[in-house]
């Protein structure tokens, strides 16, 4: 499309050599035919409930566009594979809730030209998992420990529906051949790295930097293919920022790069709702050809989403319901679920790799840096998991860790945690650490209007013992 710039200068110049070339004739100038100007985008009327259905199911996509998007900004770029060597900090913002209890590895793949092959060690860990996911935010997990791999040496390939010259054939060598639901994802190992005993620790975090990637080229032999990178939509600094910047520009990128199911309802609707705003998958985003939207309108309620679902995260019912339906693959979740993890903290496992408890105070009122708490457990109250658990604080609008000088952020077997002499333990979330408290079960904060999360993490919890657990209480000090 011509810019205005440049539209207007072509137009003065074509007019400009009209009337001379009619002056030349005789004719008069005002008789020269103008050429229109193209037309604006037009205005598309949508009610708050239109663009709250819209919103809803752009939510997966907008905030996995982000995540993803920004991971692979921040570790160089795309087909590359970047382990932790130490537990995130505070100055991690890229993601709403990260984890202080597992060291992650990156890879970030981008599989439109060719596969990708991940060389994957075996691992001296309790528990490691893979996870797989696009832009579409369905979470697929094909190998962790609980299922019996990534303890010896392996290689799998991935690959999606667009990657050109593989159509999912066997390849000599190959252990594991995955086919993703785009051409851009995130492969996340998480691995307990043994914080406690320190020569573990230092074996699990060379085994994670020995994760390597190939194209199926350089695996055969060959040369990866050369190709460009595409043209990326910008991400926001927020979700919502996407939804009042460039949503149909994302979407329409989003569309171009992700598999939709013709049988899956939530798959299909988000396709019928974008239909109407010109975003279709194989298209080419053109401003001047979808309509304008109402794009503060669009913030305003992409904001009101949000708030109401950190206002659920200490409502046990509603996070119970949500449960057996978060970060799961594609037909085996809702869009409440997507919604709601995509909001209160991106990128995580199902609840057969790790649930995620959220705690309420005793007296009912919001957990708030202005006072101290406590929590309590019995050995008997301890959370059912059978790898292990933590519990880590976070502040509730943003899902941040609460930056403190001794980068103390969660309680648990990495982080630290010591037990009292019947086998429970005391987790104090406090401004100064109590007299005669263990240093490993302090979490600092700083005395300030601040509304507090508390959340635990439960790994290979026990399901059925989970169905009669209960999360333990924050008591107020």
């Amino acid at each position: 499309m011509i810019d205005r710039v440049k539209y207007n200068l072509i137009r003065s110049i074509t007019i400009l050599g009209l009337s001379i070339g009619l002056a030349a004739c005789g004719q008069q100038q005002d008789s020269a035919p103008v050429e229109a100007e193209p037309a604006e985008p037009a205005a598309i009327a949508l009610s708050d409930a239109d663009i709250e259905n819209i919103v809803l199911r752009s939510y997966q996509y907008v905030a996995m566009y982000n995540v993803n998007n920004k991971f692979a900004i921040s570790q160089g770029g795309w087909n590359t594979v970047v382990p932790d060597t130490e537990l995130k900090d505070h100055t991690m913002q890229d993601i709403a809730r990260p984890n202080n209890d597992t060291l992650y590895i990156g890879a970030m793949l981008d599989l439109r030209n060719e596969p990708i092959v991940l060389d994957i060690p075996g691992f001296d860990s309790k528990y490691v998992s893979l996870m797989v996911t696009g832009y579409d935010h369905y979470v697929n997990i094909p190998l962790s420990t609980r299922q019996g791999d990534l303890q010896k040496a392996e290689k799998m390939l991935l690959y999606s529906a667009r990657t050109e010259g593989y159509n999912g054939e066997t390849v000599e060598g190959i252990d594991h051949v995955f086919e993703t639901t785009g051409d851009f994802v995130s492969a996340v190992f998480r691995v307990m790295p043994h914080g406690g005993e320190p020569e573990r620790f230092k074996r699990v975090v060379g085994q994670m930097q020995s994760v390597k990637i190939a194209s199926l080229s350089e695996f055969q032999g060959g040369e990866a293919k050369i190709y460009s990178a595409p043209a990326f939509p910008p991400v926001g600094k927020s979700d919502a920022d996407v939804f009042e910047n460039n949503l149909l520009e994302v979407m329409q990128f989003v569309f171009n790069h992700t598999t939709f199911d013709p049988d899956n309802p939530i798959d299909q609707a988000v396709l019928a709702a974008y239909k109407p705003l010109g975003v279709e998958p194989g298209k080419t985003y053109d401003p001047g050809n979808v309509p304008k939207l109402d794009t503060k309108k669009f913030r305003e309620i992409s904001l009101q989403v949000q708030r109401k679902w950190l206002d659920t995260l200490t409502d046990m019912e509603i996070q119970a319901g949500l449960q057996p339906f978060i970060f799961q693959p594609k037909g085996q979740t809702t869009l409440d679920a997507l919604v709601a993890v995509s909001i209160i903290g991106p990128v995580g496992i199902p609840q057969e790799e790790a649930v995620y408890p959220q705690t309420t105070t005793t007296d009912g009122k919001p957990i708030n840096a202005m006072n101290d708490y406590v929590i309590r457990m019995t050995r008997d109250e301890l959370p059912p998991a059978e790898a292990f658990w933590s519990l880590t604080l976070y502040d509730q609008e943003q899902g941040f860790f609460i930056p403190n000088d001794r980068k103390k952020y969660s309680v648990g077997e990495n982080a630290g945690m010591k037990l009292n002499k019947d086998g429970g333990i005391e987790i104090y979330i406090a401004a100064q650490r109590p007299d005669g408290v263990p240093i490993e079960n302090w979490l600092p904060i700083e005395r300030k209007n601040l509304v507090l999360s508390p959340q635990f993490r439960l790994y290979v919890p026990d399901l059925e013992k989970m169905k009669h657990w209960q999360s333990p209480k924050v008591e107020k000090l």
